[in-house]
């Protein structure tokens, strides 16, 4: 599995939607395409929303953004990410 930091940016619309409820429909939906939220936190500056998630290919981190997207109306850029220590060992 693959780790994505999804950023998230709200909509007038999408921040008059916040819920607990919609959270949670929010995670099952990227449990229901093959992934799983590690934590999600709403954030200050130029981003609203911050979470890592796991996934088990692009296509599917992919396809769990435009279906966030369609559930929330928050637009989100996903971005895959290694640990540190693992990008220590490829860069040497």
């Amino acid at each position: 599995m693959t780790e994505y930091i999804f950023f998230g940016k709200y909509s007038p619309e999408a921040i008059r939607l916040v819920s607990p409820a919609r959270t949670k429909k929010a995670y099952d939906l990227v449990k229901k395409s093959g992934g799983s939220i590690k934590f999600m936190y709403a954030i200050l500056g130029d981003k609203d929303l911050v979470f890592v998630a796991e996934f088990p290919d692009n296509e599917k981190a992919m396809q769990a953004s435009i279906d966030l997207y369609k559930l929330t109306g928050i637009s989100f850029s996903a971005h895959p990410a290694i640990p540190v220590e693992k990008f220590d060992k490829i860069a040497r």
